[in-house]
């Protein structure tokens, strides 16, 4: 096993400012930034390490910035503090004609000033110190570099860098790993390492187990307690020649094939996961209080959402009904057993391998949640309902639209689910439904803002969900 290398690193003072200009131009306009609509009025510090020095050819550095937002769109009102952002900020004299799409700007004063920053992952050898500094367990400055001994990590692979990301950003080595570096980073521990860790102990096959991982410490210090650290990137085997599942999906549909198998080995596969991280991690027991305090929660988005949307009008009671339904089993005593589930599942986060194996990926839960929240302990169902939208998004997302195709699939992913787990989810239809009906109504809003024109697509299922209690 190679020995940890340390280096000590000292950045020059006056760094921020004198990129600031220029990240706040460049920074709304990257897919993973959260604060679209509201301008960046600045930037604090939260951590910066120089991890190569400046010098003629090639410098980078690794920062951790909290941008500055109004509460509100538009320029006036209070501003506060706003997430925090990892960046890779490269440095040359000028960039080559490959790194263009890069580019982030032209330092004009400062300690680059004359040079040139740009987004540093594009460049093969800043992302090739990333996989060297992970294989050699490297500290620089408050950036940690852990790895699993027990797994190899060769030099010399080639990196790519994953253009089509969203929320995070992924480089690929080789066809062996893939790094997904985390871009809007919250201090404590991120599900997204913590839970494929507790799988892999397990022995779970449905998700890769983490090979390396990237930590850093914070210099903000705001007193006692010490501020926890930040988990900014996970490596992981990369599954050479998968199909993530929503693209799946959509070639069946085009060609006019079934995928209910498919369907039916997802479900099975989703129940492995879930059985395994209930044997790995507490679970614990939702009662009254909890039941109704959840839906509560649930009726308190809906009536948010017709206030925003008001297509949703017209279905608020029948909405409401279904969480009224769980309201009323919490009165009566139900209870529901709850545990560490994946929290953001849909088609996109399934890979199928060439040989026709699921696996999941991406268990950071929803990013705009609160990291608590996406830690706490819920019933598996949600998971489930999660799924179920997925495949109604992908039989609606075709012209003309296949509610058939989505039918048919929910039920073999239920069937599948029940071979495995041993219990079939829609045996629990008053929590499925109120899930499915709380995860339609956030699709609504999220449509409506963003994309209106995919605003039909869970309007049809609110308009099921609102008539009737079957999933």
């Amino acid at each position: 096993m190679s020995e940890a290398v340390t280096r000590t690193v000292t950045t020059p003072p006056g760094l921020l400012a004198s990129l600031d200009p220029l990240l706040r131009e460049w920074l709304p306009r990257q897919r993973w930034f959260a604060g679209k609509g509201r301008p960046v009025t600045g930037f604090s510090l939260v951590a910066a390490t120089e991890m190569l020095p400046p010098t003629a050819r090639l410098g980078l550095y690794h920062l951790l910035v909290r941008a500055h937002q109004p509460l509100q769109p538009g320029h006036g009102g209070p501003e506060q503090p706003g997430d925090c952002y990892q960046l890779f900020i490269g440095v040359r004299e000028a960039l080559p004609p490959r790194l263009a799409p890069a580019l982030i700007g032209h330092v004009t004063r400062g300690p680059l000033a004359g040079r040139t920053v740009y987004e540093a992952l594009h460049d093969t050898r800043p992302a090739e110190l990333l996989l060297e500094a992970l294989r050699t367990r490297a500290r620089i400055g408050g950036l940690r570099f852990e790895r699993d001994p027990r797994q190899e990590i060769r030099s010399g692979l080639v990196p790519r860098l994953v253009t089509a990301e969203q929320s995070n950003s992924s480089v690929v080595y080789g066809d062996t790993f893939i790094l997904k570096l985390l871009r809007r980073i919250v201090p404590g521990i991120n599900p997204d390492l913590e839970l494929p860790l507790a799988l892999a102990r397990e022995g779970c096959p449905r998700v890769p187990p983490p090979t390396a991982w990237l930590v850093a410490e914070p210099d903000e210090s705001p007193g006692p307690p010490p501020p926890e650290p930040y988990v900014l990137g996970v490596l992981q085997p990369f599954v050479q020649g998968a199909t993530d599942g929503w693209e799946l999906a959509l070639r069946e549909l085009a060609k006019g094939e079934d995928f209910v198998a498919e369907a039916r080995d997802l479900g099975r596969a989703t129940a492995e996961v879930h059985t395994a991280l209930a044997r790995a991690l507490p679970t614990v027991t939702l009662g009254h209080a909890q039941l109704r305090s959840m839906a509560a929660g649930m009726t308190e988005r809906l009536e948010a959402a017709v206030h925003a949307v008001p297509a949703l009008r017209p279905y608020a009671d029948g909405l409401r009904s279904a969480f009224t339904a769980l309201d009323d089993l919490a009165a009566e005593g139900r209870v529901w057993t709850a545990q560490r589930v994946h929290g953001d599942l849909h088609l996109g986060q399934c890979l199928r391998s060439p040989a026709g194996e699921w696996s999941l990926i991406d268990f950071e839960g929803e990013p705009a949640r609160p990291l608590a929240e996406r830690r706490m302990p819920q019933p598996a169902v949600r998971d489930v309902a999660g799924m179920l939208r997925s495949f109604d998004y992908a039989a609606r997302s075709v012209d003309p639209p296949q509610p058939d195709w989505a039918v048919r699939c929910r039920a073999a992913y239920c069937s599948g689910y029940a071979e495995a787990a041993g219990r079939d989810p829609r045996t629990e239809p008053v929590l499925l439904r109120a899930y499915e009906t709380d995860k339609a109504v956030y699709e609504v809003v999220y449509e409506a803002r963003h994309r209106p024109e995919w605003l039909p697509v869970p309007l049809a299922a609110v308009h099921r969900l609102a008539s009737t209690d079957l999933i």
